[in-house]
């Protein structure tokens, strides 16, 4: 656009210097220049400013735009905390928008951060997930207890903000996220912006919260809203490549269940193709997969509401819109009750005495009542009728991706991705209940359909980088998965370091896992030693703990040799015992106290030779 003197407060000396210099701007330079020309009315020209000389017109304009006003030469160190790499990602995205905005940004884990550098630090930007059951992700529990010990310093000249990533389905939703901001303002801290709490459709949230935060450093320099600065936002779900965001579609080329006849577990073995994809992973990362909700369910959630499948409703903040039917199968969450979902039922059905439940002083009947239903129980037990479907589904949450540990070495299977599902289906409250993805997989997923699939990189689950290093991998039932990866890799590349893998599940004859795959890995010497428990083919229990403590001076010395310890499966008991089981062998064959050995196991994490990937 040229600027015409006529219709312009400028002369014409003025506006031709404008019309060179405008067309010429990149994106970062107007966002730029804008808040330069807020500050500067905000400060004030001096009041005997003399008009500026046409011959030095074209200098001023330059040197105001390669000035550097305070705010962009600041330092920000960005720490993140991460189980499954979401917040990884994010923070790498964020730190990469913070140097194109001229800062000085630095990212590292939690787990790599000095703690006794953090009273230098003036911006800190802590992204962090909450792991189990309000927990914090292993790579952030180091730095998690400094600063809630009596080391950690006082912080006034600390400027921070807080992305917590939760789940709403969990009680204790972004605990540790809650927890840092408000350990950072105890001793000090002054926040740049808000905490941001995310849900598992965390992109539009985490976007926000970024802008907000590169708005607040800048100090005027972004105010006029990154999002319409013509690319400068922060765009975390426009991305040409394939991503959570934009999944690639996947097609099955073979899915077979793993256990024998006559086995009550069905496990599911789904090989993907991903050629033509430019996706890449290593053994340890994790596979997202877009699934459907049981036909069975929706159609029963859609007559007790009765409502017309062929209706349409809004799927997204973009007005899109698909049918009834389509949106409850593939694009709402309808397995699930959470309590912000509770509330916002409350309020959508007024009378339905739902807001009884919601009182103070009933939590535990709120938490007992959501355990094990879903929307149909809600719809059915509280009579919830006469609310158009387009006001209901309002209220529902994206239906969230659904990760499983990926099970082969892209060295082995190049253009394809394995994976080992297995089947959840059971009673509860007089129905039958079904795994989402799971059940879709095993019902489903026939050879040349194709499924939405990502990525998602796990930096926290990885070989060691020497390739002599013995590992001890342990991974009962579908935990064995990754380590299925791991040896695949290491028969690949020539890895020379030992392996010692424990394996667990119900019976022998009908749920061992990949047996022939194992057997010939020992009979190469790719896998030096194997240790299964099969806890229902003896009197007595036995499980994949009881196995480590049997060979708890072996282990021990493999521990002294440089053995990385891996542990992948069910965090609520397995991964515990596991771990007790390790103290237990470092007290008894090491001789050090309880303390000790919780401390040498903590070390072992810090050094990264104690890798979790629990769920």
């Amino acid at each position: 656009m040229v600027l015409q003197v006529t219709n312009s407060p400028f002369n014409q000396e003025q506006a031709d210097l404008l019309n060179r210099l405008l067309p010429s701007l990149t994106d970062v330079q107007k966002v730029w220049l804008t808040g330069y020309l807020a500050a500067f009315q905000q400060v004030g020209a001096p009041a005997s400013a003399a008009p500026v000389p046409a011959a030095s017109a074209d200098l001023t304009a330059s040197a105001a735009l390669t000035a550097s006003v305070p705010a962009v030469s600041k330092e920000v160190t960005v720490l993140f905390g991460s189980q499954t790499g979401n917040s990884h990602k994010l923070a790498k995205k964020l730190t990469d928008k913070l140097q194109e905005q001229g800062f000085q940004a630095t990212v590292s884990s939690m787990n790599d951060f000095k703690p006794n550098t953090l009273k230098k630090v003036q911006n800190l930007l802590i992204l962090v997930s909450t792991h189990g059951e309000g927990d914090p992700p292993d790579n952030a529990l180091p730095f998690y207890e400094f600063l809630h010990s009596k080391r950690a310093p006082q912080l006034e000249g600390l400027q921070f903000s807080v992305l917590a990533l939760g789940d709403t389905s969990y009680e204790f939703f972004c605990k540790t996220g809650k927890d840092f901001d408000q350990r950072l303002e105890e001793l000090g801290g002054k926040r740049l912006t808000p905490r941001v709490d995310c849900d598992v459709d965390f992109e539009d949230a985490a976007a926000e919260w970024m802008n907000n935060v590169l708005a607040s450093l800048s100090e005027g320099t972004a105010v006029s809203s990154l999002a319409s600065a013509g690319g400068a936002a922060v765009q975390i779900g426009e991305q040409t490549e394939y991503s959570r965001s934009n999944p690639f579609q996947a097609v099955v080329l073979e899915n077979l269940n793993l256990n024998g006849r006559g086995s009550d577990r069905e496990t599911r073995h789904l090989e993907l193709s991903l050629e033509g994809s430019n996706l890449q992973y290593e053994p340890g990362d994790s596979l997202g997969i877009y699934p459907k909700n049981h036909p069975r369910l929706v159609g029963e959630l859609i007559e007790a509401m009765g409502w017309k499948p062929e209706e349409l409703v809004t799927i997204n903040k973009n007005g899109e819109q698909r049918s009834l039917l389509e949106a409850l199968t593939s694009h709402y969450e309808i397995t699930v009750l959470t309590k912000p979902l509770m509330e916002q039922a409350a309020k959508l059905f007024s009378g339905s005495g739902l807001q009884e439940l919601l009182v103070a002083g009933r939590e535990q009947e709120l938490r007992s009542y959501i355990r094990d239903r879903d929307l149909l129980d809600l719809v059915q037990d509280y009579n919830l009728k006469g609310v158009p479907a387009k006001d209901f589904v309002s209220i529902l949450r994206k239906l969230p991706p659904r990760l499983y540990s990926i099970s082969s070495s892209p060295q082995a299977y190049p253009d394809e991705v394995h994976l080992t599902i297995r089947k959840v289906e059971y009673e509860a409250n007089g129905r039958n209940r079904y795994g989402v993805c799971s059940t879709y997989i095993s019902e489903q997923a026939e050879p040349g359909e194709a499924l939405p699939v990502f990525v998602q990189q796990n930096p926290s689950f990885k070989l060691p980088e020497n390739p002599d290093a013995p590992i001890i991998m342990v991974g009962p039932g579908t935990g064995v998965a990754p380590f299925r990866a791991f040896l695949g890799e290491r028969e690949e590349t020539g890895a020379p370091g030992k392996t010692w893998l424990f394996f667990g599940d119900r019976h022998f004859s009908t749920d061992f896992l990949y047996q022939v795959e194992w057997q010939r890995w020992l009979k190469d010497g790719v896998l030096t030693r194997m240790d299964v428990a099969f806890s229902r083919d003896t009197d007595e229990k036995v499980y994949v703990q009881h196995r480590i403590l049997e060979n708890s001076k072996e282990l021990y010395q493999w521990l002294q040799d440089g053995a990385s310890i891996y542990v992948c499966g069910d965090e609520k008991h397995m991964a515990h015992d596991v771990h007790a089981a390790f103290a237990t062998i470092l007290e008894r064959e090491g001789g050090l106290s309880p303390e000790g050995a919780a401390e040498y196991l903590a070390r072992l994490q810090q050094e990264k030779r104690y890798q979790r990937d629990v769920y």
